[in-house]
């Protein structure tokens, strides 16, 4: 991309910078009719116009840019609108690795949003959670239990901690996650390893973050609820690649 910049920009200067006078008209000849870009170039100069043109070529380069495969974004497409989520499968790549695996292979399609944590639904005196859960637990049930587990990965190991917005794999025992997660609304430090949400005390596998459309998700937290589960589940369109 570098390189044919420099070629587009090297062809745009021979065009537009010749120094005045280099093609002044013979005496008696008929001076030709000014274009658009000689016009541009009788009113900002030879050197004003490159610059222009530079600055257009620099914006829309910057428009092309393809996502970082470092930390590829997700939409998680529902009817209140799309939830934007960054992922780190450098620093969580299994659990990173086998969610992309789940995303490219259209199991998300026609999921839902189906739980979630608020302090008015939880055992009083116990550690409070703030999420919403979500996954093909309840529309396609056979799928999700019939996957092979995602090896844990603490948030000791991968540094991801569950900050507000952060997802992260719901799960029973380490290593049994498979399709299902959950984002935080809030901090949520009882997550982490060592954490009191957890008995066993490994806490969650997180592996990115909601970097666009935090309001969509406190409109679904905000939801009607019976017992920790929505009422109705929330439909997820589909999760796909941006």
């Amino acid at each position: 991309m570098r390189a044919r910049f420099i070629l587009v920009f090297l062809g745009l200067r021979r065009l537009v910078a010749a120094p005045f006078g280099s093609r002044r008209p013979a005496v008696g000849l008929r001076r030709p009719v000014v274009g658009p870009l000689g016009l541009l170039r009788l009113l900002v100069g030879p050197w004003g116009l490159q610059c222009l043109l530079l600055v257009v070529l620099l914006v829309s380069a910057g428009g092309c840019h393809s996502s970082n495969p470092d930390t590829p974004h997700i939409l998680i497409q529902t009817q209140a609108g799309d939830i934007e989520v960054e992922l780190y499968p450098k620093q969580a790549p299994k659990t990173a690795g086998a969610f992309l695996s789940y995303t490219d292979s259209g199991f998300y399609k026609n999921g839902s949003f189906y739980r979630v944590l608020n302090e008015d639904n939880q055992v009083t005196g116990a550690a409070i959670s703030k999420l919403i859960q979500g996954g093909i637990w309840k529309t396609n049930h056979a799928k999700a239990a019939g996957l092979p587990g995602v090896p844990h990965e603490t948030t000791q190991q991968t540094h991801i901690l569950h900050k507000n917005g952060t997802i992260s794999l719901a799960r029973s025992e380490p290593g049994s996650a498979t399709t299902e997660f959950f984002i935080c609304v809030g901090d949520q430090p009882g997550f982490d390893f060592g954490g009191e949400n957890n008995p066993d005390g490994q806490g969650y596998a997180a592996f990115g973050k909601v970097v666009k459309g935090m309001d969509v998700v406190r409109t679904l937290y905000a939801r009607p609820e019976n017992n920790q589960s929505f009422t109705p589940s929330i439909p997820i369109f589909n999760i796909v690649r941006k």
